[in-house]
């Protein structure tokens, strides 16, 4: 058994700072976690601590159910892959997949069975013979794989390991990674700032801000029900669109439309009466109006600023009116994507709807949108919690 237990545990350095709190989280035996959040928001540290890189300064840590603060990596029965891929440039790829089984003392007929098997899961065979400096860097970082693999270790921590590769190629490799734990089913640990990789690879996400857990669940749990602001427009790409809202009767006033509220929402919100609301629309869950047919939901014009064609689906942007209404978490969402919270003065919001490639949606033109009413999220603006969803 692999599983992976923290409990409590924090890291706190020597000025104080705390870069990991009371971190509570289990992973399961075999389970692909995804650790993803902002930069400094603890993830890498988090992960340092299992492996035994950083000291844990309060909380418990057990690998397999045996507590490992006090153990020393080499002990904890790991292997890590880092963004960089760490490989020697005057060994082959068989040398540098081979060298951690050479460390430990391995017979030559055990090294040669082992990074056989391993070139096969990666398709490096063709490859063994070869330099690191012969190969493109998604082979290099299937080599740094490879010699993690051979060690046949307890749990994988990978730590932003795709970085380094250019967008197309990280597309291929996260299929690579994917494949590559389903069919070894070792308990892995997958730290990144992608959120689409998250999504895209992770058998659960946690979330982390600040050195916090803000939540962890599937993907789509994730996506469907987060539970603040924060996560709402962490996940998801292009991020959710925030904008206020006044609840009036079981209405909810936005700044471009009105939208009658079902009986459950609406009792969710009484219930958060007289405080600041904050409405999070996902740009899918806009359409041009001509292509919806007679679904219900409001409809309402805007001015297209710019519209990005993706080719099967076009991004259209258009500004509203928000009175600057913010947050701590929000400011800090903008912050992490160079974004400016308003697109020309700081009452201003620019908003972006993803619309099937059939619209008639044009740059610096008007045009009809349609809104799914059943699928408004509402915020408590001051606390960040959401306190109510769509379907």
């Amino acid at each position: 058994m692999s599983e992976i237990t923290l409990d409590k545990v924090t890291k706190r350095f020597p000025d104080g700072t705390e870069a990991v709190k009371q971190l509570d989280l289990e992973i399961g035996d075999g389970e692909f976690l995804i650790l993803v959040g902002p930069s400094g928001c603890g993830k890498s540290t988090a992960l340092r601590m299992i492996a035994g890189l950083e000291d844990i300064s309060d909380g418990e840590l057990k690998i397999g159910g045996t507590v490992v603060n006090g153990k020393a990596p080499k002990d904890r029965d790991i292997a890590m892959v880092f963004q960089n891929y760490a490989l020697y440039p005057h060994m082959t790829v068989r040398e540098n997949m081979a060298f951690p089984l050479k460390m430990a003392g391995a017979d030559q007929a055990e090294i040669d069975e082992k990074v056989e098997n391993a070139s096969r899961i990666l398709d490096l065979d063709e490859h063994l013979d070869r330099k690191p400096s012969n190969l493109s860097g998604g082979q290099r970082q299937r080599v740094a794989m490879g010699r993690a693999i051979v060690r046949e270790p307890s749990a994988f921590l990978m730590d932003e390991p795709l970085s380094n590769l250019d967008a197309k190629l990280r597309v291929q490799m996260r299929t690579e990674v994917s494949r590559i734990q389903n069919r070894l089913e070792t308990t892995t640990v997958y730290v990144t700032h992608d959120q689409t990789e998250a999504m895209t690879l992770g058998d659960r996400v946690a979330v982390m801000r600040k050195g916090e857990l803000q939540q962890v669940g599937s993907p789509q749990e994730l996506y469907d029900e987060p539970v603040n602001l924060f996560v709402a427009g962490f996940i998801g790409s292009p991020a959710m669109n925030f904008m206020p809202v006044e609840i009036s009767g079981g209405t909810a006033k936005l700044p471009f439309a009105e939208i009658e509220l079902s009986e459950e929402t609406r009792r969710a919100v009484e219930s958060h009466a007289g405080k600041n609301l904050m409405a999070g629309i996902r740009p899918e869950h806009f359409e041009d109006a001509e292509l919806v047919g007679d679904h219900p939901g409001p409809t309402f014009d805007v001015e297209v600023q710019l519209l990005e064609s993706m080719g099967s689906e076009l991004y259209a942007y258009f500004d509203i009116q928000t009175g600057g209404a913010t947050s701590e978490q929000l400011e800090e969402l903008a912050a992490d994507t160079g974004a400016e919270l308003g697109s020309n003065d700081a009452d201003t919001t620019q908003v972006v709807a993803r619309l099937d490639a059939d619209s008639k949606a044009r740059k610096g033109e008007t045009v009809k949108l349609w809104l799914d009413p059943e699928r408004i999220h509402i915020f408590d603006l001051d606390s960040g919690e959401r306190i109510s969803a769509g379907a």
